[in-house]
């Protein structure tokens, strides 16, 4: 079987050449992106007066009836014929004749590719548009079922100040909120339509490309030949947001590893989103976790590759770009499924409010509080830190807790403690007292919930806005 662009060789391609250099292994999940653009070109050819209305007729047939074959799974992709554009082509030409040949006047597989891959990150990025915000929301569900569960606060690893449960995943909201945001870029940058570049220069015909634009439902053309078959920016930005968004979902998992364990038991996962072991039988693993985490090295190298493989190519296009497509693909999987069995995972988990509030009461978090209180007495705060540092070596070494400690003890320490001090230094108070903006009070995260099912109101009308745009 002869290339589509042999005209010019007088020798076939070596075998282990057409395996190496050929895509079609990944790059045929964009089948629907490939037939909707070439139909979208085939009817502008047409109204330009480029090719009769009667080939764009039998090539729109034609198109439709491959991509009805293809779905229905009798469609076989042939290896010798590289990618997704010449094995639809060849199919096209076979079962329509002469008019089939007459599709790729005016356009290029430079430009062709451009289009396809950024239709198909266009859908994606809606698609995984819709499951952060189901990430959100499993978020914002969890903070309100358990609005008053106070937990250690971290920093360090080390028990520092009590905080809301809520607050702590709230946390996890506003990460996710940014991730969000850095979608919509990737999204802008995707809607930007590259047909009718050409190879590099764009084309001799009179072609209509804003009518091509129309018909996909593009935002914008690119106005600028080589920009537009060499432009990846935006699956950078894509391997960018997905990077930056799986290491959020690695945080996260790291908590949840510790927060499972023994050691902590601060929550319990749900039987359906854990593991067990071949050998012990009490084990309970956090496979989804882990799995997570582990997978967020796999998606930031596939960010670095393509900055490494983009960083020194000359315009217009090189066949390098070609390695674009596999870690793209993988990453928009590993994404999509990532967040999926996410969701699931937090809202099913159960948190152990008593423990939680156990391990607040038996350490040193609430030293800060005790700081403070001697502050609003009139003490200096670096003064009021060193009478706080005393109270709490006293403790060590007395084996004994804040809360466990006398007025009359207090008063070693400070002639301004009153009675009050043991309300002040209770959990409850401590997390009310934290009433700044942004807090980790009960009124604060109240609000916080408050802003973010606002947020989420306005995500979902974006999500929307997608799906209308990209239906073809």
């Amino acid at each position: 079987m002869g290339k589509l662009w042999g005209g010019r060789f007088s020798k076939t391609t070596d075998e282990m050449i057409n395996e190496f250099q050929a895509s079609i292994q990944f790059d045929k999940r964009m089948y629907q992106e490939d037939i909707a653009g070439s139909i979208a070109h085939a009817t502008m050819l047409a109204k330009c007066g480029i090719i009769p209305e009667s080939d764009t007729k039998a090539i729109i047939d034609g198109l439709q009836g491959i991509l009805a074959d293809i779905e229905a799974g009798n469609f076989s992709f042939d290896v010798a014929l590289e990618d997704i554009h010449m094995n639809i082509e060849k199919r096209l030409t076979d079962r329509i004749g002469e008019a089939g040949g007459r599709l790729h006047t005016a356009r290029s597989r430079n430009d062709q590719v451009a289009l396809d891959t950024h239709m198909y990150v266009r859908k994606e990025t809606a698609n995984i548009a819709k499951l952060v915000l189901d990430m959100e929301k499993a978020l914002v569900e969890v903070a309100e079922k358990y609005s008053d569960a106070i937990m250690p606060g971290y920093t360090h690893l080390q028990r520092a100040q009590p905080i809301l449960f809520a607050h702590h995943m709230l946390a996890y909201f506003s990460m996710l909120n940014r991730d969000f945001s850095r979608l919509k870029g990737v999204y802008e940058r995707a809607d930007i339509m590259p047909l009718g570049a050409g190879a590099l220069a764009g084309t001799t015909f009179p072609i209509d490309r804003q009518l091509v634009a129309e018909q996909l439902n593009f935002g914008a053309v690119y106005n600028n030949s080589l920009d537009a078959v060499s432009d990846r920016d935006y699956i950078l930005e894509f391997l960018s947001f997905a990077s930056i968004m799986m290491m959020h979902l690695s945080r996260i998992s790291e908590e949840i590893i510790l927060w499972c364990s023994r050691e902590f038991s601060f929550i319990e996962l749900d039987d359906a989103h854990c593991t067990g072991s071949s050998m012990m039988p009490q084990k309970k693993n956090p496979d989804v976790s882990e799995l997570v985490r582990g997978k967020t090295g796999r998606v930031i190298g596939h960010l670095m590759a393509m900055l490494t493989t983009a960083k020194g190519l000359p315009l217009a296009y090189n066949k390098d770009l070609q390695e674009d497509k596999e870690g793209l693909f993988d990453t928009i999987d590993t994404v999509k499924f990532s967040l999926s069995v996410y969701s699931a995972m937090i809202r099913a988990m159960r948190v152990n409010q008593e423990l939680m509030l156990k391990a607040v009461r038996e350490d040193f978090s609430n030293a800060t509080d005790l700081a403070d209180y001697l502050v609003k007495k009139g003490l200096p705060f670096r003064q009021a830190h060193e009478v706080s540092g005393k109270s709490v070596h006293y403790c060590i070494e007395q084996k004994k807790w804040l809360m466990d400690l006398t007025l009359e003890e207090f008063k070693q320490f400070s002639p301004l403690f009153e009675e009050d001090i043991l309300e002040e230094i209770k959990p409850e108070t401590c997390v009310a007292n934290r009433n700044s903006f942004g807090g980790t009070s009960y009124q604060q995260v109240e609000l916080q919930i408050k802003t973010a099912k606002e947020i989420m109101k306005n995500q979902q009308a974006i999500v929307d806005e997608y799906d209308k745009k990209i239906k073809l």
